[in-house]
């Protein structure tokens, strides 16, 4: 029998606070989380990239302020937010050092995802993390989040950062097994859906509400997160997680529902960058300059020729060879005035003239798109 994670090589995991805190006590499930991180370690031992998105937060924190059970008006709950992830990353840390991983904690507000200047510092800090072999494990900023200003459930929070960092498959761990035509239980006429190809409004409407006391959106928001993923490259399993080592059961068979994905990462970033983002400037570069990025380097500015146009960083711009001809197209890491200062310059220097700026690209090769003419 063939696992339903073969062959997706980077994987994010979202753990719901059902699973994680104990419902009548508050406290952390340890022996649990400790099968989980076992799970996730031997994920880890197969050169697999492994994200974490962990909720949990308040329960802990209000547990340990010892605050009444019942809705928690904004500022308690933030304060429990806030003494709660303290808690939280370190029982992630306890457990992930028990197999020698380092996992980094990763706090998050909407605009991270959301808007492209945010978005390039979270998703390339991230990405040193999986780099270096660490485990980022991430959670909504709750303590600094309002009801205005928040993404409300770590499931579509799950599917924004699997899509961030091109995970090819994010894993919904739930006190659930997956879709039903309806709601499910013993009287229930309602049948389990196994795959998943496209998110049509019929595949909508089975999504109940939730059956967990402790969930915020229940099934609603775990097909919203399929939407988001699945359009975004990334297919999408959902998953009963309430027993231990639920990973290595979902590996070995047990039930779960599966989402297709439309399409490759790759290909979805790709289709974002060349067909969605306006271009507010463009970069010519020199003979070597293309090449290197024709080979997937970065682009560095000592091959820079000449800046034109008014962008920002995480804007994106237009790269053109020395034939004034587009050959791609990305995000940019300096905005116009500090790329026409270090256009021509080697690395070294670029990063003496800006300080405490250390990352000296021009446009990183993990944001930028080769242009062909079928393309352009």
């Amino acid at each position: 029998m063939t696992s339903p994670l073969d062959g997706f090589e980077r994987l994010t995991v979202k753990i719901g606070s059902a699973l994680l805190v104990d419902r009548t006590t508050g406290a952390l499930r340890k022996e649990w989380l400790a099968s989980l991180v076992a799970d996730l370690a031997g994920l880890k031992n197969q050169n697999r990239d492994i994200i974490v998105v962990s909720s949990g937060a308040v329960a802990l924190g209000r547990r340990i302020l010892n605050l009444k059970p019942g809705t928690l008006p904004l500022d308690r709950a933030q304060a429990a937010a806030s003494v709660g992830q303290v808690a939280l990353a370190q029982a992630w840390r306890e457990a992930f050092g028990a197999h020698d991983i380092t996992m980094g904690q990763i706090l998050l507000t909407p605009n991270i995802t959301e808007e492209r200047r945010s978005f390039i510092n979270a998703r390339a800090t991230m990405g040193t993390l999986l780099a270096l072999g660490a485990i980022p494990v991430i959670n909504e900023n709750d303590s600094v989040a309002t009801s205005e200003i928040r993404y409300g459930d770590n499931d579509r929070l799950s599917a924004r950062v699997a899509s961030m960092l091109g995970a090819d498959c994010l894993v919904l761990l739930s006190d659930v097994d997956g879709l039903y035509t309806g709601i499910p239980g013993p009287d229930s006429s309602a049948e389990h859906l196994p795959r998943v190809k496209a998110i049509t409004p019929e595949i909508e409407a089975m999504a109940g509400g939730s059956t967990s006391e402790t969930a915020r959106g229940g099934m609603v928001t775990k097909i919203e997160a399929a939407k988001i993923a699945t359009q975004a490259g990334t297919a999408m399993i959902i998953a009963r997680g309430t027993s231990r080592n639920p990973l290595s059961e979902l590996a070995a068979g047990a039930r779960h529902t599966f989402f297709t994905a439309t399409q490759s990462p790759a290909a979805a970033r790709k289709r974002w960058i060349l067909g969605t983002l306006e271009v507010a400037g463009t970069i010519h570069v020199d003979t070597g300059a293309a090449k290197a990025l024709f080979n997937g380097k970065s682009l560095l500015p000592i091959g820079v020729t000449r800046v034109s146009g008014e962008f920002s960083r995480g804007d994106a711009v237009s790269v053109k060879g020395p034939d004034d001809r587009e050959i791609a197209r990305g995000l940019a890491s300096m905005n116009n005035n500090d790329a026409n200062l270090a256009k021509g310059k080697k690395s070294e220097q670029v990063a003496l003239m800006f300080g405490d700026m250390n990352r000296t690209e021009l446009v990183h090769a993990d944001n930028l798109v080769l242009v062909t003419p079928t393309e352009k």
